[in-house]
Order: structure tokens, then sequence, then C-alpha cells
């Protein structure tokens, strides 16, 4: 797959490169950016680039480590932008809760193939306001999608593809597995069935199920993608990497996956069918196509990837760590016995639900969440952000603060048995899912998927890696876009009980 590097719009010095170079010098120093403020503290940028360079391919890694040297509220300059990073619960607190109200807008990454206006009438996730629109939008997904009438209600629909997820791996007992693209099927399977009412994928169509997982892959990595547009507006209209063209061939690509379930619905639905599914309730609001398949885009991309991730991180930190697997085994065996899980049993395994908390303290599906955008000018921690200045919470870096967590690079559920701390906003040591009204509005069904998943795949089957090799010499390598995945696709072999 096509790879963007932090360094990539560096191209050998031409003549042409030489004059768009000076000419970004002087939008550079006519930024209001390049004036003294009170600005948190943060590494001297270089003339142009700024603090680009030091991002490098790991940016999550990179601003926790800057952090450590510049203090928990750091500004850097990306070209004529700045970027204010939090690194600690306090500098989140002051982001996503006492200064909510003025810090909730989104920076939209110019690489998206729409144009402002068209994201602000469409979007939960990108739209760059809390419009009365926005509200209206994410209150219908609330009520229709992730209320707990509705989540209870798709219970059965989760339990029988989680079955269909058994009944593959059980065909391919003996053989090795990608466990992530297993995950990514029986995901895609749930979410399509409440969009669509059917499985748009299988287990046995394996190449299609690679195509779309790395296809969701390359637009969370084209959507975050270090972009000269987004470093010096006044260029974007020249996409000089092409990464619009890109990311829109992407998207329409995706799209193309379920155009037609839109085009037969509008034309067998009446005005009084009932509501079988969410393109049901679309079409009844009067949702355009264009509206419905971002809506639909944004909500695969934040269901689907962020499940799978953090599904084959727990299944990689229980493999490392012999002890975490042998309790959270013997937890199952004694609450669900030899019976199949129900999502309903996920509450009585309090050891496997602290691992899950453990996996996402030491592997968030988004280290940054989703950048944030200053509407107006306001202090935090006594420093000035500036109107528009684009926010990052580094929840990364937080869940491996040594000041907060006690050994953060080792892998301990136990912690999480007699610390009271959750993951659903108001704990801001903990956020994988964000906080503050720019929460991720999936969280209630996450919070039942994933913990159904993964105690299914360990209750059901042994697991060993290929050539009986050790767990304990699994890599750990990340890369990063959007979200961190691993590097090396997770291969297991599974033997059923």
């Amino acid at each position: 797959m096509e790879q963007v590097h932090f360094t990539g719009f560096l191209n050998p010095l031409t003549p042409v490169v030489l004059l768009l170079l000076l000419f970004l010098l002087v939008i550079w120093v006519l930024s209001p950016f390049s004036k003294t403020q009170q600005l948190p503290p943060g590494p001297k940028p270089w003339p142009v680039v700024g603090n680009i360079l030091q991002l490098g391919q790991k940016p999550h890694l990179s601003l926790t480590n800057l952090a450590k040297v510049h203090g928990p509220l750091i500004s850097l300059r990306l070209g004529t932008q700045l970027v204010v990073v939090a690194s600690s619960p306090m500098a989140a607190t002051e982001i996503l809760k006492n200064h909510d109200r003025l810090l909730f807008g989104r920076k939209l990454p110019r690489a998206t193939p729409y144009e402002p206006n068209v994201i602000d009438r469409v979007s939960i996730v990108w739209a760059s306001e809390c419009s009365e629109q926005w509200k209206s939008l994410r209150a219908l997904c609330k009520t229709e999608l992730f209320s707990v009438k509705a989540i209870e209600s798709q219970a059965i629909l989760r339990e029988k593809k989680v079955g269909e997820l058994v009944e593959f791996l059980e065909s391919r007992e003996g053989s090795a597995v990608n466990v992530a693209e297993a995950v990514f099927v029986t995901v895609f399977k749930i979410i399509c069935n409440l969009m669509f009412s059917r499985d748009v994928i299988s287990y046995r169509d394996e190449d299609e199920a690679t195509r779309l997982k790395d296809l969701v892959w390359k637009m969370m990595t084209l959507f975050v993608a270090p972009n000269t547009a987004d470093f010096y507006p006044k260029i974007a209209r020249l996409d000089p990497q092409g990464l619009r063209r890109k990311l829109s061939k992407c998207v329409h690509e995706f799209f193309a996956t379920w155009e037609l379930d839109i085009k037969r619905r509008r034309e067998t639905q009446v005005s009084d069918s009932s509501k079988a599914d969410f393109l049901d309730v679309f079409i009844a609001n009067g949702f355009e196509d264009e509206k419905i398949n971002w809506l639909f885009l944004e909500l695969v991309m934040a269901g689907i990837d962020t499940t799978t991730l953090t599904v084959e991180w727990a299944m990689v930190e229980l493999l490392k760590n012999e002890e975490a697997m042998k309790r959270v085994r013997q937890e199952l065996e004694t609450e669900i016995k030899t019976n199949p899980i129900k999502e309903s049993d996920v509450c009585q395994l309090p050891y496997l639900n602290a691992c899950l908390k453990e996996t996402l303290r030491l592997h968030p599906p988004a280290p940054f969440l989703i950048p944030r955008r200053a509407a107006e000018t306001c202090k935090i921690m006594g420093y000035t952000v500036p109107k528009k200045s684009q926010l990052l919470v580094n929840v990364w870096a937080i869940g491996r603060d040594p000041s907060i967590w006690e050994d953060p690079l080792t892998f301990k559920p136990e912690r999480f048995l007699v610390k009271s701390v959750d993951f659903k906003g108001q704990h801001f040591e903990l956020l994988p899912f964000g906080g503050g009204r720019r929460i991720c509005p999936g969280l209630p069904m996450a919070a039942r998927q994933v913990p159904l998943i993964l105690a299914t795949l360990l209750h059901s089957f042994d697991w060993s890696l290929p050539n009986d090799e050790d767990p304990a010499n699994i890599e750990m390598n990340e890369k990063c876009g959007i979200t961190v995945q691993k590097e090396q696709s997770l291969l297991l072999i599974p033997k059923r009980f």
C-alpha cells in the first residue's frame, strides 16, 4: 500500500520548488503566529517548515518526548499553522471540559474531498461547528443507533455474527488466521446489517475483505497525512501532494460498496413503511445520497477499525502475558462454563473488562483523538491559545505517564480492579473515546461489542503462533494514521476447546 511520509513534500530543489519555498517563506513571515504571544512552550521552529520535521513517522511518540522536555501543554508550528498539544489529564480537562464550549470546533483536513460547507451539512465527526444541524443529526444517530434501547435490540444480531466468526475459525482450525481481518469482517457484517440488513462481505471472500480493510486504512492514513495544503492554506487549491485527489478516489470506491442498496431502497420504500434499518431512517428523514454516503463512511471507519485493532492488541498483550491469559480464561470457565457467550454475560467478567481497559490505556485507538479547533482565543493553564489553533490531546502519552500510572509500560489489568477508572469521558487519565460534546457517539456500542468479541475468541479457542513460536517474541511495532495499528498483522492458529 502506498505510504505517505512526513517529509514527502520536500522534493529535490528544482527551480520550481525553490520558488515555492520562497513563496512559503513570505507566507510564514506574514503569519499571525510569527508575532510574539504568550503561547504554550515548545521546540523552536525552523523558518518556513516550523516543527514539521520533528514529528517523524510516529508523531504520537515524538510529541510524547517533546512533552517530557517542554511540559504537559506545548505548541508547535507546522508551516503557518499553530498546533497545541495536551499530554496530561489536567491539560486534557482544560480542553475537553473546562473550555469545551470554545474548543469544540474541528480542523478539517484539506485532503477531504468535500468543501467545508458540505461537510458541515453531512458530517457528525468532521463538522466544523456544533451547530443546530449537527446537534439534530447526532441526536438522530444516538436515538436510532446508540441509545440503550437500540443497543439492546441489536444484541441478537451481534451475537449471531460473532457466532458466525466462531464457525469460520472452526473451519480454519490448525491453520494460521489473520486475527485483524477476521474481526474486521465480523464488525463490518454487524454494521452493514444495521445499515442495510445484509452482509456486504464474507469470510470466504478473503481478497475482498483484505481490499476493504486496506482501503479503510488508506483513507484513514490520507486523512491525517502531513499535507502542505494544511501547513500553508493559501496553496490548498493546488493540492500539491495530490492527497485530496487520492482520498476522493478511495472514498468513491468505498461508496460503491453500498450504492446499489441505496438506489434499490429508494425505489421500493413507501412513505408509511416500517423502518427495518438505519438506511430506512435516513431515507425517511429526507437525506440525499451524498449525506447518506458520508454518514455511513464515518460510522464504518469509526466503528470497524477501532474495534478491530483493540481486539488485536488485546490478543497480543494476553498472549505475551501468560498469567493474565490464565486468569481471564479461569474467569470465563467459572462464569460462562461451556455455554456460548451472550452480550449480557459481559458485565459478569470484571477481569476481562480490566484487560480491555489496560489495552485501551496502552493502545488507544486514536492516539490524538480527532483534532479540535479553537473557535475563539482563550487561556489554558496560563497560556494563550489563539483562535483557529488546532488542538490535539495525546491520550497515548497520558496512558503511559509514570506520574499517573505505576509501572506504566507493563500490561497489568489488575490495576483496574482496584482503581475506579472508566473510559466514558469522565476520567481524564483514560480517554480512548474522548470527552465533552465531541465524545465518540459510538461508545455505548463499542462497550458491548469489543468485550463480546474478545471473550468469545478466548472462550472458544486455544491460540498459538505459527511454527510454535514463543509469544514473548511477538513484535510490537506500530504504524500511525488516525489510529495506531500493529505494523505486522497478528497471525494465530486456533484450536477449538
